[in-house]
C-alpha cells in the first residue's frame, strides 16, 4: 500500500472530525434497519431509492428515519450500532421511544 504521507495523515484527521452517526430506519413492512454514516441525509435517500442503499431496505421503501446518535469516531459507531442490532425489536422500540 502506498504512504500517502502528510496527505494521507490530513485526510484520517479530517475524517476523524466529523461526527459519526447510527441511525434507526422504520421500512414500509415496520422492520427496523440500523446503521452508520457520516451524512444522516445522503444514507437516508440511498434507502429510499438512490443508488448505495442497503440490500436490506430495497423491498421496504420507503423508510422513514425513527432515531439517531453521535459518535465521535467510525469504531465507536461500529461497536454502538453492533450493540443496537443485539436488542429485541421490543428494546429497539423502546430505545426509540426516548
Amino acid at each position: 500500500m502506498k504512504d500517502l504521507g502528510r496527505c494521507g495523515n490530513l485526510l484520517k484527521m479530517n475524517q476523524s472530525l466529523k461526527n459519526w452517526y447510527i441511525y434507526i430506519v422504520r421500512c414500509a413492512d415496520n422492520s427496523l434497519y440500523t446503521g452508520i454514516t457520516l451524512d444522516i441525509e445522503r444514507r437516508l435517500a440511498e434507502h429510499n431509492g438512490q443508488k448505495g442503499g442497503a440490500k436490506y431496505t430495497r423491498n421496504k421503501q420507503p423508510v422513514k428515519l425513527v432515531y439517531t446518535e453521535m459518535a465521535d469516531s467510525q469504531s465507536a459507531a461500529s461497536r454502538r450500532e453492533f450493540a443496537i442490532k443485539k436488542l429485541s425489536k421490543q428494546e429497539k422500540e423502546g430505545l426509540i421511544e426516548t
